[in-house]
C-alpha cells in the first residue's frame, strides 16, 4: 500500500514539475514574443470581432458579402532568426517579397514579432513550415474578407488600421457607416447581388470602350426608395484595398457633384407643367439660340440641324432642345423654379446611410438673380447635384409626384419626404419622356412603354469657363405605366467627347432588359 501510495506522489510530482516547467517556458522565457505577437496582430490587419454584411436577392434570400475568414499567416521573431541572409533567400521564394526587402526585417536586433506576409495562401504557409527556418512561424488570423471581390466595393468599404494608429475599423462605406452596429450584429442590404454584378458588368464595358476616366451606376425602386444596385467605375477590391489609390475609396454617387446636363430639363418641365405655366402641348418659336445678359447660348444641335421654328414642349424633351429649356424657366419664374429644385431636394442630403454625403451646389441661384443663371440651369448647367439626389428626383416624377428616402439597409420603413409635383403632372412629365425614348428608339425595349432623358455635359475647366470634356448621363424608369425601377447611368469624359446616345442610353437598355426579365416584369405596352 506504502508502494502504490508513494508511485502516485511521485507521479502528482512530477506532472506539477512538468507544468512549471511548460509555465516558466511561456511566461518566462517566451514572454517577449507573445507580447509582441498580441501587439503586432492587433495591428497588421487581422480582425476584432465583426459580423457579416449581406446583400439580397429577388426572392429575399441573405447572401453573405462580407463575412471574417480564417487566413495563414507568415511571421518571424528576429531575435530567433541566426542567419537573417540566408533566411531571407529562402523565404522569397516562398512568399514573393525580394529578399533584400526581407532581410533588414529578420535583422532588427531586440525585435521578436515580425510580420512577413498576412492572408497568405495555404501553400504558403504549408512551404513555410517545411522548410524549418528558425525563428519563421506559421500561425492562423481571422481577416474580414469579401467574397465578391471588387462588387459593390464603395458600398461595403473596407476596414483597416488608422493612419494615426493601430486601430482596425470601418474606413469607408457601410464598414464605416455601421462600424459600431457590425460589433455586435448582422446588416442585411437592399443590393441586390445579381442586378448589382450586371449594373456594374454593363458600366465597366462602356467605360472602357471609350476610355472615360469614371462612371456611376444607381438603380432604385421608385416607390419605396430602396437601393437594389449601387456602383462606380474605376473599382477596387477590398480584399486588396492597399493596392488601389486613396481617391478610389470614395463614392462619386454620394461623395462627389457634378453639372447633370440636359436629364434636368425633365425637372425644368415639371416644374412648369406643375405651375400651370406649361402644358406639354405649349408652343414657342425656337431661332436655335438665344442672348440673356450678352451671353448666347445656342442648341446643342444647331449647327446640324439649324432652328426648329414652332415646337411643343414635348418636342423640346424629344429633341433636348436649349432654347426651349430656357422659355419653360422663364415662363415658370426664377423664384418658382428655385422652389420647385428644393422641393426635389436637390439642395438637400438624402439622409442615406452611407458616409460623406453632399449636398448639391446652387450658388450661382442663390447669390445673383441673373437670368441667365437661370437659363442654364434649365438645361443642367451651372448647377451640381450628386447623382443619388438626381436619380431620386426622377423617381419621384416615376412615383406619381411623390419624392422617396432612399435608403440601402433592409428592415428601414419606406419614408415618404413629401410630394413634389401634383400625379397628373408627374404623368403629363412620364408621357413626354416616353414620348422622346420612342423617337430616340435606342432606349426603347419591345412591349414596354419607357422613360427617360439624356445629359450630355460640358465640365467646368476652373477658370469661369468650359472645356470640350463632357459627362454623359441617362436616367430612366420602366414599366412607364407601372414602374418597378429607375436607372440612373453616368459616364466621366468619354473620350471624343460623344452625346449621351451613344454611351449610356445603350447601358440604360441593357440593364433594363435585364432587369425586366429578371424580375419577370409583365409587358404594358402589348400591340
Amino acid at each position: 500500500m506504502r508502494a502504490r501510495y508513494w508511485l502516485i506522489i511521485s507521479g502528482v510530482t512530477f506532472l506539477f514539475l512538468a507544468l512549471l516547467s511548460n509555465l516558466y517556458h511561456l511566461q518566462i522565457t517566451k514572454t517577449d514574443f507573445y507580447k509582441a505577437k498580441a501587439a503586432a496582430q492587433a495591428g497588421n490587419g487581422a480582425q476584432p470581432p465583426r459580423r457579416t454584411i449581406y446583400f439580397t436577392d429577388k426572392f429575399d434570400k441573405a447572401i453573405p458579402a462580407a463575412l471574417n475568414k480564417e487566413y495563414p499567416v507568415i511571421f518571424a521573431v528576429p531575435t530567433e532568426v541566426p542567419d537573417p541572409e540566408e533566411a531571407a533567400t529562402q523565404l522569397s521564394a516562398i512568399i514573393g517579397r525580394p529578399a533584400d526587402e526581407l532581410k533588414p526585417l529578420l535583422s532588427k536586433p531586440n525585435d521578436t514579432y515580425e510580420l512577413l506576409l498576412p492572408k497568405a495562401s495555404e501553400a504558403q504557409a504549408a512551404a513555410a513550415q517545411n522548410a524549418h527556418i528558425k525563428g519563421v512561424y506559421v500561425d492562423r488570423q481571422d481577416f474580414r474578407f469579401y467574397p465578391f471581390g471588387s462588387l459593390a466595393a464603395h458600398v461595403l468599404g473596407f476596414i483597416s488600421p488608422g493612419d494615426q494608429d493601430s486601430l482596425i475599423a470601418g474606413r469607408y462605406g457601410i464598414e464605416r457607416q455601421f462600424g459600431e452596429k457590425l460589433a455586435a450584429d448582422d446588416v442585411f442590404l437592399t443590393i441586390n447581388r445579381n442586378i448589382q454584378a450586371r449594373a456594374e458588368e454593363i458600366l465597366k464595358a462602356v467605360a472602357e470602350k471609350y476610355g472615360a476616366t469614371g462612371g456611376t451606376v444607381i438603380v432604385q425602386n421608385p416607390k419605396t426608395g430602396a437601393i437594389l444596385a449601387f456602383g462606380n467605375y474605376p473599382i477596387f477590391d477590398p480584399n486588396e484595398y492597399s493596392k488601389s489609390p486613396v481617391s478610389s475609396y470614395l463614392n462619386p454617387g454620394v461623395e462627389l457633384r457634378y453639372e447633370p446636363g440636359s436629364v434636368f430639363k425633365v425637372i425644368t418641365m415639371a416644374a412648369g407643367i406643375d405651375a400651370g405655366k406649361i402644358t406639354p402641348d405649349t408652343k414657342y418659336y425656337d431661332k436655335g439660340l438665344v442672348t440673356i445678359d450678352g451671353r448666347t447660348i445656342s442648341n446643342w444641335d444647331l449647327e446640324k440641324v439649324g432652328a426648329y421654328g414652332w415646337t411643343t414642349m414635348t418636342e423640346v424633351i424629344e429633341h433636348s432642345i436649349n432654347t426651349g429649356a430656357i422659355f419653360a424657366e422663364q415662363k415658370t419664374g426664377h423664384d418658382s423654379f428655385y422652389n420647385y429644385l428644393l422641393k426635389f431636394g436637390f439642395n438637400d442630403l438624402t439622409g442615406i446611410t452611407l458616409p460623406g454625403e453632399l449636398i448639391g451646389n446652387f450658388r450661382n441661384l442663390r447669390t445673383s438673380f441673373r437670368d441667365v443663371n437661370f437659363a442654364t440651369a434649365s438645361f443642367g448647367q451651372g448647377l451640381a447635384v450628386t447623382p443619388l439626389t438626381l436619380i431620386s428626383g426622377l423617381s419621384a416624377i416615376a412615383n406619381g409626384g411623390i419624392l422617396m428616402k432612399p435608403f440601402i439597409v433592409k428592415g428601414i420603413a419606406p419614408e415618404e419626404v413629401r410630394r413634389v409635383i401634383s400625379e397628373d403632372a408627374a404623368a403629363q412629365v412620364t408621357a413626354m419622356m416616353v414620348s422622346a425614348v420612342e423617337k430616340g428608339k435606342v432606349a426603347a425595349i419591345p412591349n414596354y412603354r419607357v422613360a427617360g432623358k439624356t445629359g450630355t455635359a460640358y465640365i467646368a475647366d476652373g477658370r469661369g469657363g468650359y472645356s470640350h470634356e463632357v459627362v454623359n448621363t441617362y436616367v430612366g424608369f420602366a414599366p412607364a405605366s407601372d414602374p418597378a425601377f429607375t436607372i440612373l447611368y453616368k459616364l466621366d469624359k468619354p473620350k471624343g467627347a460623344p452625346v449621351a446616345a451613344l454611351t449610356v442610353v445603350p447601358a440604360f437598355h441593357d440593364l433594363a432588359q435585364f432587369i425586366l426579365n429578371y424580375y419577370n416584369i409583365a409587358p404594358d405596352n402589348v400591340k
